[in-house]
């Protein structure tokens, strides 16, 4: 699989739900950077956070553009993320349902056919103020 396919059928699992499908397309050494907060290794750490998300968000991600170098080895993705915000999480404003929409983006490092990055950047302000901090 090409690297754009890789990381289309990454965010196609991410829109779908499918967390297993996500894992699968991982790097045994994963890391993941987040926009705030420490760096996650290993997949057991990625699906634990993926799981947190899914109960607290539920998020759909339009406007899909992919990059990738021509080695295959790094990628890029932006998007936008659609969102409801469904539990209240630790330290972020009451959760109450609120719709946001926010512009994102991913870098990704691919190693042996397998994501082993991935480092997400959105603004966290703009967030907060659209679900009424």
């Amino acid at each position: 699989m090409d690297t754009k396919s890789l990381i289309a059928a990454y965010y196609d699992a991410f829109n779908a739900g499918r967390t297993d499908d996500m894992l699968a397309l991982l790097h045994d050494d994963i890391e993941h950077h987040v926009n705030e907060g420490r760096i996650r290794r290993g997949k057991a750490l990625f699906a634990e956070f993926s799981a947190h998300m899914s109960d607290s968000y539920k998020e759909t991600l339009t406007d899909m553009v992919i990059f990738a170098n021509e080695a295959g080895d790094r990628a890029a993705a932006e998007f936008t993320v659609n969102g409801i915000y469904l539990k209240t999480d630790e330290g972020l404003p009451e959760a109450r349902g609120q719709t946001y929409r926010l512009p994102a983006g991913t870098f990704f490092t691919i190693r042996d056919g397998r994501i082993a990055r991935v480092t997400t950047y959105y603004n966290l302000a703009d967030w907060m103020r659209q679900v009424g901090q």
